[in-house]
């Protein structure tokens, strides 16, 4: 087979980019396609050697620190890449990358990230957090989206099988293209996580501080439980306003970036690791698993698929300081009923290696139905 790979963009090395280096290690024949490639020389090496072939984006001006401008474009210049000569075609995508164009002879499988969040079911909260709720722009924008679903809608006839990252996305697939998916979860590099089954007396939260991640909400809820010790790893836009919120508590404090192996070791050391966003997976509470530690997780998203509630974490049904607050006392006169090791070995389903196995076994078998179908 003669495949080809189609990426959204390539800027950083973060959740989608994951998957991407799956996909490479497991077609490493595969040419790979993208919108725009401003990838620093520090972060290529998950590529593999391989140099992507992308859109007309890239050749325009500013496109390097402003190419989300150009998302009315988007659609158009996906549509450009010449996938003629490939037999197989897998887009990794969350916004355009499965518009691109293919025909009656080939097989096109998208592993779906998401539906397009921000022209969808997610568009009000997107605009409310661009600060484009109100005034003439807000209908400028509001009328490329509803042009932007029309067209996401239409591509999603042009997928022979999706491939859903979870149940959450499985059912959002279901609901926004009418079509169904099969579940197969993101590869997570557990093997470089090592069991800690002694823990210190704090909990975790770690992630880029950006508002859909809700520290806000775990910062309320520790300041309200001073006997609770919580630090933060990460950095972001919403720095300020947590700093502001937690009010110089005592129980409360901000690690900022932290190296990875710092990171792990936090993982390995906290009693629990807290984590309130609605994720369409969720990587890092997988990670923390894989460490021994139990999560204490918002129970809507991936965490419905990466977490077992009362086994290896707590899940909390109400998105609220309070519902955080209830969750950790009920952690704290519970706990959960696996041991460290059980929990690391419960993560141990959602590695590098099954992910590989999977997709290639789902690439093979859509293949050979197509031959079949001929």
């Amino acid at each position: 087979m003669k495949i080809a790979i189609i990426h959204e963009w390539l800027i950083d090395y973060s959740g989608s980019e994951k998957v991407l280096e799956q996909l490479i290690l497991a077609f490493p024949q595969a040419d790979l396609f993208v919108t725009v490639d401003y990838l620093p020389d520090s972060e290529r090496h998950f590529l593999h050697g391989k140099v992507p072939k992308t859109s007309l984006i890239q050749k325009l001006p500013f496109s390097r620190t402003r190419f989300r401008d150009y998302l009315p474009l988007m659609p158009l210049a996906v549509e450009q890449h010449d996938l003629q000569s490939y037999d197989v075609v897998i887009s990794s995508n969350h916004a355009f990358a499965k518009g691109v164009l293919t025909g009656p002879d080939q097989v096109h499988i998208c592993y779906c990230h998401s539906p397009i969040r921000y022209g969808w079911d997610f568009q009000h909260q997107y605009l409310r957090e661009s600060g484009l709720h109100r005034g003439v722009k807000t209908w400028l924008v509001k009328w490329i989206l509803h042009k932007i679903r029309i067209w996401d809608y239409r591509t999603g006839s042009g997928v022979d099988q999706f491939l859903a990252n979870s149940n959450f996305i499985r059912r959002r697939i279901q609901k926004v293209y009418g079509r169904a998916s099969r579940v197969v979860f993101p590869g997570v590099s557990v093997d470089q996580f090592t069991v800690e089954s002694r823990k210190d007396n704090f909990y975790l939260a770690a992630s880029r501080l950006v508002p859909y991640k809700r520290f806000d909400l775990i910062v309320s809820a520790f300041k309200a439980m001073p006997n609770q010790k919580l630090k933060i790893i990460g950095n972001g836009s919403e720095m300020k306003k947590l700093q502001a919120i937690a009010d110089d508590a005592p129980n409360i404090e901000f690690l900022g970036y932290q190296p990875t192996e710092a990171l792990k070791k936090h993982m390995q050391q906290a009693r629990a690791f807290v984590f309130a966003a609605e994720e369409d997976f969720g990587i890092i509470p997988v990670e923390a698993q894989a460490c021994g530690t139990p999560v204490i997780a918002y129970g809507r998203g991936g965490a419905r698929d990466t977490v077992l509630d009362g086994k290896t974490g707590i899940l909390f049904t109400e998105q609220t300081d309070q519902g955080i607050i209830d969750a950790v006392n009920r952690y704290e006169q519970a706990g959960v009923e696996f041991t460290a090791e059980q929990i690391s070995q419960f993560a141990q389903r959602f590695s590098n290696e099954r992910f590989r196995s999977e997709i290639i076994e789902a690439v093979e078998q859509a293949w050979m139905q197509k031959v079949l179908d001929k």
